[in-house]
């Protein structure tokens, strides 16, 4: 208790001036002057402004938690959304390859492209299929749109495609339209090229070619790509053709190999000629 008047007498300035403000404010309630309504009318608008802004705050804080919601919500649907746009996008290409598998006459092995390269000289792609698979060196790469390329390694669970786009890769063509032969080969442009043709065959832009009963490695008839443009030496009796090919290896994500090996004795025959001569 005396600690309280101690207090009292201590602060007696503050109680004074707080028991002066509660009695001038029952006064003023009590008062029914025209001067004091319009003083008490004031000074409860500025007491309802001054509540008003100060609820504002909360109100930030508020908002600020609902639009980091409404953020990770969106989020979530973006990621919903590119992954139903993706399920789709995989279901017609799986409708492709199943087409093309139910249409074609020979045995596929499906396989996932796992790795390639498109840059260098020698481009290759890697498979998630292997010996395991029934996979071996040599075997045709194919897709729904036309030739891949052919199997050039192969261990127990994945093997490596060799693609057109490969300085070493050679096969024997032929243009659809007016069976003029060829041998494809690339030299490192744009297209791939049919070389030594006599400017005399009948080649024109927009042929399409295929691959020739003459290949070791690829079945007859498999499309290959289209006649770009021609090129021709006044030196000389023959022209280039320029072929790009039906594949886009840049979107390329799925793929068949062909269960079909060369048939070695043809080969072995065809190679004892080509040194006796």
């Amino acid at each position: 208790m005396r600690r309280f008047f101690t207090i009292l007498v201590e602060f007696k300035e503050y109680f004074l001036l707080i028991l002066f403000i509660i009695l001038s404010l029952i006064f003023l309630s009590l008062n029914d002057n025209i001067q004091i309504k319009k003083i008490r009318t004031l000074t409860i608008g500025m007491i309802g402004y001054v509540q008003s802004t100060i609820n504002i705050v909360p109100n930030i804080f508020d908002l600020k938690r609902e639009n980091e919601i409404l953020h990770k919500m969106n989020v979530a649907l973006m990621d919903e959304v590119n992954k139903l746009r993706e399920a789709k996008l995989e279901n017609i290409r799986l409708r492709q390859l199943l087409k093309f598998r139910e249409e074609s006459k020979y045995t596929f092995v499906a396989a996932d492209v796992i790795g390639k390269t498109l840059h260098l000289q020698k481009n290759t792609l890697t498979l998630n299929v292997g010996i395991k698979d029934g996979i071996k060196v040599n075997m045709p790469i194919v897709s729904p749109q036309g030739v891949v390329g052919k199997i050039i390694a192969v261990s127990n669970d994945y093997s490596v495609g060799q693609l057109l786009y490969n300085r070493d890769f050679r096969t024997s063509v032929k243009i659809q339209r007016s069976r003029v032969d060829g041998i494809l080969a690339w030299d490192g442009g744009e297209f791939l090229i049919i070389k030594n043709v006599s400017k005399k065959q009948d080649v024109k832009i927009g042929d399409i070619v295929i691959t020739s009963e003459y290949s070791n490695i690829f079945p007859p008839s498999l499309k290959v790509g289209t006649v770009i443009s021609t090129s021709e030496n006044e030196l000389n009796l023959f022209k280039n053709i320029y072929v790009k090919p039906a594949v886009d290896f840049t979107v390329l994500e799925e793929v068949f190999i062909i269960t079909a090996v060369p048939d070695t004795q043809k080969i072995s025959l065809e190679n004892k000629v080509a040194r006796n001569k």
